[in-house]
């Protein structure tokens, strides 16, 4: 197991998943978010169980405070996942600009400044591992969130094959609908997303199956037999099918 690991977006959902399956297999944990009462909830919650974490309370969106969490990982860690993010409305049209350009600093600039921060410790260790969480919309076209995602596979995949021989992994982490608080962020409540009960996934399945292939040191995890099977279907029919089956639900 890696020594260190530095979560963002560890406040909730998936992020808090892996700080909690990662300290359960003997990491030290660093919690970013921008949320203090929930990466003190969740710490207290994990010395108890016996392991360590550090709060980083970070809005990764400020160049100050996220220049805080590159110096932290300048320091040295072992593991790195990029976990925060949000999703927006499919209405690009209508929606606010400088929503989606902040959208997509989070998603792309944030990753790529991060995964740049940790790189030359983990190289000049030769070890490491960089999980950078994506979606199945980023293997599908589906609005600004999956073009965002997009270049989040697109970027891990290049840099697995280059610093994988270096002993460093990046895994670009897809998963589909997941049971979070992401979608009653963007004003849905439970029950109201309109998606199929057998296409939703726990945050421990994925978190589980993701760490899984990064031990393996695979560019591209997609959790779960229905996603692939999805994806790889996805891929024989035409854009304007696919757009249409992929905008239900958000």
């Amino acid at each position: 197991m890696n020594r260190t690991a530095l979560v963002t977006g560890a406040s909730s959902g998936i992020g808090a998943e892996y700080a909690r399956q990662l300290s359960a297999r003997g990491a030290d944990v660093v919690l970013v978010a921008r949320d203090r009462a929930a990466l003190e909830a969740l710490a207290a919650e994990i010395d108890e169980r016996g392991g360590h974490a550090e709060v980083l309370v970070a809005d990764l969106l400020d160049p100050g405070q996220r220049h805080r969490v590159e110096q932290r990982l300048e320091q040295g860690v072992d593991l790195l996942v990029n976990s925060a993010g949000y999703g927006l409305s499919l209405g690009f049209a209508s929606s606010d600009i400088e929503d989606e350009v902040r959208h997509l600093e989070l998603h792309v600039e944030v990753t790529m400044r991060l995964t740049r921060a940790a790189l030359p410790a983990m190289i000049a260790g030769g070890r490491g591992r960089i999980l950078n969480i994506a979606s199945v919309a980023g293997l599908i076209p589906r609005g600004t969130y999956g073009a965002a995602k997009a270049w989040v596979v697109s970027f891990s995949r290049w840099a697995n094959a280059v610093y994988a021989p270096k002993g460093v992994t990046v895994t670009a982490v897809c998963p589909g609908f997941v049971h979070t608080n992401f979608h009653e962020r963007l004003g849905m409540p439970p029950g109201e997303e309109g998606v199929a009960r057998w296409m939703w996934l726990t945050a421990r399945q994925v978190v589980r199956a993701s760490l899984r292939d990064a031990a393996h040191g695979r560019a591209v995890s997609i959790p779960s037999l229905r996603y692939k099977a999805l994806v790889a279907v996805s891929r024989l029919l035409p854009d304007r099918l696919v757009v249409a089956a992929a905008s239900r639900g958000r």
